[in-house]
């Protein structure tokens, strides 16, 4: 089966599962307290309220994100989702002074890039579609399993920012996830 996307992270055929990544640039670990992860997850429960995203997995670490979604425009609101979460950022990091990070966002910024100061996230998003359900719980197992081997946490469960739990008890909702197993 031929997957459906292009190199430019264009999209042809959207009513599909995603799995989608994004990471910050150069690595830089933003995400070190909860008022940097709230700007993922509010950003997050916008889409889904108000364009109907769909998450069926998800993790936040300190510097990326992994998710499994679906929507008619994930392109879209990936797009408007990076763009608006840098913004936010940026204004996190000048509130707390974390200027020696600011000014290596500015130093990454590519030349061509002159509506913005700061380069955030690295370009794309890396969509890759989910063609069978061996691929579906194997980017899950993916996901949930990250913070483990970041060793951030012993256990998938106990990573805060992942829906592990979700899976795992039924509970435990940063976000609201659809179902698979």
């Amino acid at each position: 089966m031929e997957i459906n996307m292009i190199s430019t992270n264009k999209i042809y055929n959207e009513s599909r599962l995603f799995f989608v990544t994004s990471t910050i640039v150069n690595g830089i670990p933003v995400f070190v307290n909860e008022d940097y992860y709230k700007i993922l997850i509010n950003a997050l429960k916008f889409y889904q309220i108000n364009n109907g995203l769909l998450i069926y997995a998800y993790v936040l670490i300190e510097n990326q994100f992994n998710l499994i979604i679906s929507n008619e425009n994930v392109s879209k609101i990936m797009q408007s989702f990076k763009k608006y979460t840098a913004k936010e950022i940026i204004s996190r990091l000048q509130e707390d002074k974390k200027y020696s990070i600011l000014k290596e966002f500015r130093d990454v910024k590519p030349d061509y890039k002159i509506t913005s100061l700061h380069q955030i996230w690295q370009e794309g998003f890396n969509p890759e579609e989910i063609i069978s359900l061996k691929m579906l719980y194997q980017k899950i197992e993916y996901i949930h399993n990250k913070p483990v081997r970041k060793n951030l946490v012993f256990n998938p469960e106990d990573w805060e920012y992942s829906s592990a739990a979700n899976y795992l008890f039924g509970s435990k909702e940063i976000l609201k996830i659809t179902r698979i197993m």
